[in-house]
């Protein structure tokens, strides 16, 4: 079996040198697995960050609020390093790790249409063989499903979908993610949902940096070679939101794995975000024209007709910059028998697929997010995804409390 995580991005002057101890130094609170990924330079980038908005540089200096750069310093961060570069500095005793050590300085134009845009497969795969029989609730193996494209445009056909981008010890990765309801702030959310593996690396790691999330990437649905010169307008049509607070559940913190399943039952993630450039005034919800409502008590599998997951597959034979969706009859898997049981469906959607939101029918009979791409097999052909129980709707609430009103 083969974790579904986010895809590596390639930097325009080169593929970024592998580690063979990969170490996650983050100031991003955010919950990823182990992804192959290079970094991009930015040594005469113009750096800005804010838990909230951005702020402004200035004469090269970083600005920051002082609640975060004393929470850097306290970390042993030199924020003036920072903007030239010191981030892509990995040192295990600098890896931010505990869910409240969560920051996320902006780094404006960092996320580029090129960097955006060279994504390639994850590399690290176990064969299913790892799964070592029924040690709770499995059902058969589901048939496999070939993935739909969604057709162009985005923004009208699948308005709360997304890539998360993100920066881990080998580099720059990208997972799925969808915009979901904050019920604290009707009709004006900024949150989204995604997989737990997408923002933090779990009991070998910790939080990944220069998370960030566009909506509606590659709106118009253009192929890797299409969109090579292609202006950012085209790729981040409501520009790039960067995530200014993210949680995920403590389980995936202790137990998450980059392969075999670890911690899967309970890999998932809610991220606040906020515009890079700070935009009009509208929340996300506002600015993409929809949001998702996130069902903590869907029905059980035998009474779930369809469940129907969207994402960004990067791996072969998808190049990672066009949105599929794949719609199944849920199966039940188990990993281990004190987990709770996952979602499982036939889908051919591969690596980079990660985080994706799984929409059903909820309880209330109206469509809402269930679950999200965590896991599937080495050759494709099924997905599975967490079930949504009180852990979810714990980080979720936490979110939303600590943005409520705002």
């Amino acid at each position: 079996m083969r974790s579904i995580r986010p895809s590596s991005t390639v930097r325009r002057e080169g593929r970024a040198r592998r580690r063979t101890s990969p170490v996650l130094a983050s100031v991003a609170l955010v919950s990823a697995l182990a992804l192959t990924v290079t970094a991009c330079g930015s040594g005469d980038t113009e750096v800005s960050a804010d838990a909230s908005a951005t702020a402004a540089a200035d004469d090269g200096k970083l600005k920051i609020p002082s609640d975060i750069r004393d929470r850097l310093k306290e970390h042993g961060i030199d924020i003036d390093k920072w903007r030239d570069g010191a981030w892509k500095n990995w040192d295990r005793d600098d890896w931010l790790r505990e869910a409240q050590d969560y920051v996320n300085p902006i780094i404006e134009d960092l996320w580029n249409p090129d960097r955006m845009r060279d994504a390639e497969e994850p590399e690290q795969e176990v064969d299913e063989s790892d799964i070592s029989g029924d040690q709770g609730v499995t059902d058969p193996t589901p048939e496999p499903v070939r993935a739909e494209a969604v057709p162009a445009s985005y923004r009208t056909n699948a308005p709360e979908a997304g890539k998360v981008f993100f920066d881990s010890p080998e580099g720059t990765m990208v997972c799925s993610a969808t915009v979901v309801q904050d019920p604290a702030n009707p009709g004006k959310s900024n949150m989204v949902w995604t997989a737990g593996h997408c923002v933090h690396a779990g009991k070998k790691g910790g939080w990944y940096r220069n998370i960030a999330f566009v909506p509606s990437y590659n709106d118009a649905g253009r192929s890797a070679q299409e969109l090579e010169g292609a202006s950012e307008e085209e790729v981040a049509p409501y520009g790039v939101w960067w995530g200014d607070w993210v949680q995920t559940s403590d389980q995936w913190i202790e137990q998450g794995g980059a392969t075999g399943g670890d911690g899967a039952s309970y890999d998932f993630a809610v991220m606040h975000v906020t515009p890079e450039q700070g935009g009009d005034g509208k929340s996300l919800e506002e600015t993409v024209g929809s949001a998702l409502p996130v069902d903590f008590a869907a029905p059980a599998v035998p009474d779930m007709e369809e469940m129907t997951a969207t994402g960004y597959p990067a791996a072969a034979p998808y190049d990672g910059q066009t949105l599929y969706r794949c719609a199944d009859k849920p199966g039940r898997l188990s990993l281990a028998a004190n987990d709770p049981t996952m979602y499982r469906i036939g889908c051919s959607m591969t690596a980079g697929s990660s985080g994706g939101g799984w929409v059903a029918t909820g309880s209330d009979g109206k469509p809402a997010l269930v679950s999200n791409t965590s896991i599937g097999p080495v050759t494709s052909g099924w997905l599975a995804g967490p079930r949504l129980g009180e852990e979810a709707k714990g980080v979720f609430d936490a979110v939303s409390g600590k943005f409520a009103g705002r």
